[in-house]
């Protein structure tokens, strides 16, 4: 089958429907699997109406690669940081010795 997204809405209607009509003729009509009403009646007997959202959210590439710069530029920092740290305990040790 094709996969389909289906809104909250959409799914609480089709959760309702079946339990009125019957389950096997619902989901003949609407072409879904029985393994997914369940899942959704689940769901909506857990969470309710805000279980049955959709939580699928794309992540931008723009978005992903600039992340990535980030935790490259931090590391950058980071091993700076640790080079100077290291230098300055160098210095003071030295100054001490004189």
């Amino acid at each position: 089958m094709k996969r389909r997204e289906w809104t909250a809405k959409q799914k609480l209607e089709i959760l309702q429907e079946a339990e009125q009509l019957g389950i096997t003729a619902t989901l003949r009509k609407h072409g879904i699997y029985s393994n997914t009403w369940y899942q959704w009646k689940e769901k909506y007997a857990v969470g309710g109406m805000d279980a049955l959202k959709n939580n699928h959210y794309r992540i931008d590439p723009e978005l992903k690669r600039l992340q990535k710069e980030n935790e490259r530029l931090k590391a950058v920092l980071a091993d700076k940081e640790l080079a100077l740290a290291i230098k300055e305990k160098l210095l003071k040790k030295s100054q001490s010795r004189k």
